[in-house]
C-alpha cells in the first residue's frame, strides 16, 4: 500500500514516501529525515484505513477561492439572504482571510479575529460574520478539503435581547387612523402578523374574505433596489385568520381587481417598497400617534401579542407566523407565554374538586387551601 525509499538529491539523502490513495492514484511525497518518512507513512496507512484520507494538496485552495465556489453552489438561498452573505464575506471575512490556505486556517487566530471584530462591530454584527465563515469552513469539511472545522467552538460575544414593542389594540387604532388611506395596510400587519414583503406580494385570489382566511404564498424583497420575488421566509405557504372587523376594509382593496392583482399597491398600482412606505407614510403616522421609532415589523409583534393575550396557545401563534416550529416561537416570544402559565395554575385549582359526605348526602367543595 506504501513504501519508503532512500534517495541521493543534491549531495543529500532524501526518504520518498509513495502510496496509491482510496481512488488507485499514484502519490508522493519527500522527506529530509527517514523518521519523518515513517510517521507520515504510517499516518497516511491509518487515515486510508479509517476511511479518513483526504488529499494532503486539497487544503492549499485559499480561504477566498473557496469563498467563490461556495457561494455559487448556495442557489437554495434567498436573494436577500445572499446578498447579506456576500456583504459580509466582502466586507468583514475576506479581507483577513482571502488569502489564507483552508489547511492554515488556525482556531486560536480565528478567536482573535472574533475578538478585533467585537471591538467595532455589535454582537449581533460579529456572530453574522462568523455564523458565515463557520459555514464556509464546515463545507470544507464535508467537501474533504480539510479534516475539521478550525472555527468550532469559539466563543462569541452575547447578543443583547432587543426589547420588543408590542402595541395595545387602541394603540394600533391611533396608528390606523394617523395613516389616513393606508388604514388597512396597518391593521392588516397588527391583527394577521404578515411579514412585509408577504403583505406588499398579497394577491386578490389569496384573500378568502367568506371563509375570513388569507393565504401566505409569496413574499418580495427588495435587494440593491431591485425587487425579488419568492417564496415566504419558511418556504412554506400557511393560512391567516381574518378578523371580522377587517373583512369590509379587505373588500374594498379588492374591490374591482383581477385575481393576480395585488391586493396593495401604490396609488400608480406599482409594489409597496418597505423603505418608501416608511419614508412617505409610516414614520410620520407612527409619530402622530405618539409612537415615534415604530418599524413596520414591530407590528408583527403586536400580532402574536394581541393572539396571546385572547387565549392562543404557542401552536396557534407559530401557525399564523410561519415559524419553523413552536420551539422557534417560545423562543421569541417567551414573555408573552409567562402569564399564561399562571392562568394554567389558576384553572388547575378551579378543577379540583373534592366529594365529601355520605352517598346519600354528597358535597362538592373547591379545594381553597394549600
Amino acid at each position: 500500500m506504501a513504501t519508503i525509499e532512500k534517495r541521493l538529491v543534491g549531495g543529500s539523502d532524501r526518504w520518498l514516501v509513495r502510496y496509491r490513495d482510496p481512488n488507485g492514484k499514484q502519490k508522493a511525497k519527500t522527506f529530509r529525515s527517514e523518521d519523518d518518512a515513517v510517521v507520515y507513512m504510517a499516518e497516511i496507512i491509518t487515515d486510508i484505513r479509517r476511511g479518513d484520507y483526504r488529499d494532503p494538496r486539497a487544503g492549499n485552495t485559499t480561504v477566498g477561492e473557496w469563498a467563490r465556489k461556495w457561494l455559487d453552489a448556495q442557489g437554495h438561498l434567498k436573494a436577500s439572504t445572499r446578498a447579506r452573505y456576500e456583504g459580509l464575506l466582502r466586507v468583514q471575512i475576506l479581507p483577513r482571510w482571502g488569502g489564507v490556505r483552508l489547511s492554515n486556517v488556525d482556531f486560536l487566530e480565528v478567536q482573535g479575529w472574533v475578538s478585533d471584530l467585537g471591538k467595532t462591530l455589535s454582537a449581533s454584527s460579529v456572530r453574522q460574520a462568523y455564523r458565515v465563515f463557520s459555514l464556509l469552513m464546515e463545507t470544507a469539511v464535508r467537501s474533504d478539503k480539510i479534516g475539521k472545522n478550525p472555527a468550532a467552538g469559539v466563543k462569541l460575544p452575547k447578543a443583547a435581547s432587543s426589547e420588543k414593542r408590542f402595541l395595545t389594540l387602541e394603540q394600533v387604532e391611533a396608528l390606523a387612523d394617523a395613516a389616513g388611506e393606508w388604514r388597512t395596510v396597518i391593521l392588516t400587519l397588527s391583527f394577521c402578523g404578515l411579514r412585509w414583503g408577504e403583505l406588499a406580494a398579497l394577491r386578490v385570489k389569496r384573500v378568502d374574505t367568506m371563509r375570513r382566511r388569507i393565504t401566505v404564498a409569496e413574499s418580495v424583497t427588495e435587494v440593491a433596489g431591485v425587487l425579488e420575488w419568492g417564496t415566504p421566509k419558511s418556504h412554506q405557504r400557511r393560512s391567516v385568520p381574518i378578523p371580522r372587523s377587517l373583512v369590509d376594509e379587505l373588500e374594498e382593496w379588492k374591490a374591482g381587481k383581477d385575481p393576480e392583482d395585488l391586493v396593495f399597491t401604490t396609488r400608480l398600482g406599482a409594489v409597496l417598497r418597505n423603505m418608501n412606505f416608511r419614508r412617505d407614510v409610516f414614520d410620520a403616522a407612527a409619530t402622530a400617534a405618539g409612537l415615534e421609532g415604530l418599524t413596520p415589523h414591530e407590528l408583527r409583534h403586536t400580532a402574536a401579542s394581541l393572539a396571546v393575550s385572547q387565549g392562543a396557545n404557542v401552536k396557534a401563534v407559530q401557525r399564523m407566523l410561519g415559524h419553523q416550529s413552536a420551539a422557534m416561537t417560545l423562543d421569541v416570544y417567551s414573555g408573552l407565554f409567562e402569564d399564561d402559565l399562571d392562568g394554567v395554575a389558576d384553572r388547575m385549582d378551579e378543577a379540583r374538586v373534592y366529594k365529601v359526605g355520605t352517598d346519600a348526602d354528597v358535597v362538592k367543595i373547591r379545594h381553597t387551601g394549600a
